[in-house]
C-alpha cells in the first residue's frame, strides 16, 4: 500500500490540492473530512447531539457508512442515502469537532480510513492526522500551510459558489473554532509530523503546489 498523506488547517487547500494530486498520480483520493462529516450529520439527522460521544459511538455501529471513490471526489452514502451534498451544510461542519475530539470516535474513524486505504492499495488522503496517527508510515507527508484570512477567503468562495448563504466573517469566526479545537485537542491534534514537508500555499496557485507536490511525491515513492 502507497499512501501519500496531506495534513494541514482549514483552508490550507487540502482537498482540492489532494484531488488534483490524486488524479496527476493516478491514485485514488480518500476525503477524511466527509468521513468525519457523514458520522457528524447521521448522529443531527436522529437527533443526536453530536458531543454524546456514546450515543454517536452506539449509532456508527447501527448505521452502514459507504464511501466510494468517483472521480475526483468520494461520494457518501448512509443506510444506502446519497449524502455527499449535505455532509457540506456549514451547521454540520461546526459540529465535527465533537466527533473528532472524541477518541472512541476517533478510533473508528481512523479505522474506517485504513480500511478504505487498504482497498484501493494507492491513495492521496488528507486531514489533519494522517501523516501522525493514521498513516505514520505513509511514503510521502506534506503539511500545508497558509495565511488565516487566506484561508477564510478560499472556504467562503466554495461555500457559496455551492449554494451556501454565509458571510465571510461568520467563515472566519468559525475556522478561528476549529482551529483552536484542532490544535489543542487531546487525541490527534493537528501538527506536522516530524518527516512531513511544509508548503505555504498563501500565494501559490493550485497548479503550482500540485506541480511541486507532485515532484517530490514522485521522486520519493520511485526512490523507495
Amino acid at each position: 500500500m502507497t499512501v501519500v498523506a496531506i495534513d494541514g488547517p482549514a483552508g490550507s487547500g487540502k482537498s482540492t490540492l489532494a484531488k488534483n494530486l490524486a488524479r496527476a498520480l493516478g491514485f485514488v483520493f480518500l476525503d477524511t473530512g466527509a468521513m468525519y462529516r457523514a458520522v457528524t450529520l447521521a448522529a443531527v439527522e436522529r437527533g443526536i447531539s453530536p458531543a454524546d460521544t456514546e450515543a454517536v459511538c452506539k449509532l456508527v455501529e447501527v448505521c452502514r457508512f459507504e464511501f466510494r471513490p468517483e472521480a475526483d471526489r468520494m461520494r457518501v452514502c448512509i443506510d444506502g442515502q446519497d449524502k455527499t451534498a449535505q455532509i457540506r451544510d456549514p451547521k454540520i461542519t461546526e459540529q465535527v469537532k465533537f466527533i473528532a475530539s472524541a477518541k472512541p470516535l476517533r478510533e473508528k474513524l481512523v479505522q474506517m480510513q485504513r480500511d478504505f486505504a487498504a482497498s484501493c492499495q494507492r491513495i492521496v488522503t488528507e486531514g489533519r492526522d494522517q501523516g501522525t496517527v493514521a498513516f505514520p508510515h505513509a511514503a510521502v507527508k506534506f503539511f500545508l500551510t497558509a495565511d488565516p484570512r487566506q484561508r477564510a477567503l478560499r472556504r467562503h468562495q466554495e461555500l457559496i459558489a455551492a449554494g451556501q448563504t454565509i458571510t465571510l466573517e461568520e467563515v472566519f469566526r468559525q475556522q478561528q473554532i476549529r482551529d483552536a479545537s484542532d490544535e489543542n485537542r487531546e487525541v490527534g491534534p493537528l501538527k506536522p509530523a516530524p518527516d512531513s514537508i511544509t508548503i505555504d500555499t498563501t500565494t501559490l496557485t493550485v497548479d503550482q503546489v500540485v506541480s511541486q507536490m507532485e515532484q517530490i511525491a514522485r521522486k520519493i515513492i520511485n526512490g523507495r
